[in-house]
């Protein structure tokens, strides 16, 4: 009867989760759609407001491991009520500004404190469920993902058509109703030590992936090269001192260390649904922005529906037999896209539904079977480096399709493509094809069906 009652607080629980999500990623989406009316408000350039969605992401992205580490040591619900207050004080700030200082100050506060949700998000599901029940607690969160990318276009397009672009600032301050909530069903957790906290090596982390992030988004050399400098003084860190920020023995597990590398890549390579479908639907389409935003919600809303399904079968199958349907799924619509680009809007729509959906399958794959790797020791920033490198992932991926449009191309690449228009999506997304069918094949080869329900039950005792 108490484990009953401990498992039903415990799925309470990770619904409070989803509905936190839910609002974050409409946050976080939000004012990607408003950029030009906050341009012309303060009569800046692209280059200038793009600092508005690109300082959000940065900080967001460096303090979801921050905070990971964070949370092997302090309590989540300590954390999470840190977080939420400075989102708040965020939001009101952004609220009340009036030059452009102030909005940019307001979405790096919200940034810092919203970079608590997914170090959350990413642990709950390690520390209060079993490792057969994970799949199931972890495809919650990618529901309210989804959930969040499936409204956010529409409520953002919503408010703007009656009130100003401040009021996008009140969304997150929904997110204090949950408070109450943690507080109530985030138990005592033992955390795992009281010693010294390496900020320096946080701080060199930090230096690194802005660094990087900004001199590839940018083509400037001089980034990089901060970058490469930032990382090695950042190895030499860890690698000296006794209590580093991030221990090096985790990166000896090749269970961890490939999936995380496939992450990044398989990461980046979803990130083509989020930027060029719009840029397609706009060029090849012809679709206005107000018609974009309402082609891209199946798609969105198909991944909410059927992420739990998703999570079940990786608690039912395992993580491997999630991965090899979400890598259908992928390749069957970058094979579409590639093949039928100037096609109709509503079957663009309908192939964006099997990569959406793909991709969700996959997060839930690779989290799940990632968690299983790391011991509780490890967990807050094991997990938290997976959702830092995402972002990064997702920045870098943004900069290069960018730049590779920019280029187009002339011939097309797909023997099978049947339209002359959007040559260069066509060969994007064949190209995305092909490396993803790589990456396929790499992890049928590293990890197998066989070696992944293998890895489950040898960790799920020791996790």
């Amino acid at each position: 009867m108490k484990t009953e009652t401990v498992q039903h607080s415990n799925m309470r629980l990770m619904r409070v989760v989803m509905f936190t999500l839910v609002l974050s990623s409409m946050s976080a989406m939000m004012f990607n759609f408003v950029l030009p009316q906050i341009s012309a408000a303060f009569s800046l350039s692209t280059a200038q407001v793009s600092w508005v969605t690109s300082s959000y992401s940065l900080i967001y992205g460096i303090g979801a491991v921050i905070y990971g580490k964070l949370a092997d040591r302090f309590k989540l619900k300590h954390l999470l009520t840190f977080g939420l207050s400075v989102l708040a004080v965020g939001s009101l700030c952004g609220l009340l500004a009036q030059a452009f200082w102030m909005v940019l100050v307001a979405r790096c506060l919200q940034a810092i404190g919203a970079a608590t949700i997914p170090a959350t998000a990413m642990l709950i599901p390690i520390r209060y469920f079993a490792p057969e029940q994970r799949g199931s607690a972890t495809s919650m969160a990618f529901v309210g993902l989804a959930l969040g990318g499936a409204l956010g276009p529409v409520i953002s397009a919503s408010i703007i058509s009656f009130a100003h672009w401040r009021w996008l600032f009140c969304i997150p301050l929904l997110l204090l109703l949950t408070l109450p909530f943690y507080r109530k069903y985030l138990h005592e957790e033992q955390h795992a030590g009281t010693g010294g906290f390496d900020w320096i090596g946080g701080g060199l982390l930090a230096v690194t992936v802005t660094s990087l992030l900004l001199g590839i988004t940018n083509a400037a050399w001089w980034f990089a090269l901060c970058g490469i400098l930032a990382l090695a003084l950042l190895i030499i860190r860890i690698r000296s001192v006794p209590e580093p920020f991030v221990q090096p023995r985790l990166f000896t597990d090749k269970r961890y260390t490939l999936r995380l590398v496939i992450a990044f890549f398989t990461t980046g390579m979803g990130m083509s649904f989020q930027f060029l479908s719009p840029l397609l639907l706009a060029q090849v389409q012809q679709l206005p922005p107000n018609l974009i935003g309402f082609a891209l919600v199946p798609a969105a809303a198909a991944s909410a529906l059927l992420g739990r399904k998703g999570g079940k079968l990786a608690d039912a199958k395992g993580a491997s037999a999630l991965f090899y349907t979400a890598s259908g799924l992928l390749l069957s619509c970058f094979a579409l896209l590639s093949t039928f680009t100037g096609i109709s809007p509503v079957f663009i729509a309908v192939f964006l539904i099997l990569g959406n959906v793909g991709q969700t399958f996959l997060m839930i794959a690779l989290s799940n079977s990632i968690s299983l790797t790391l011991d509780k020791r490890q967990a807050g920033v094991g997990m938290g480096l997976l959702s830092m490198l995402n972002f990064i992932s997702g920045g870098m991926a943004s900069g290069i399709y960018g730049k590779l449009v920019d280029i187009g191309s002339h011939g097309a690449w797909n023997p099978l493509a049947v339209y002359a228009d959007g040559v260069i999506f066509s060969n994007i997304f064949f190209a995305l094809a092909v490396m993803h069918a790589g990456i396929l094949l790499f992890y049928k080869l590293q990890f197998g069906k066989a070696s992944e329900q293998g890895n489950r039950q040898s960790t799920g005792m020791s996790v």
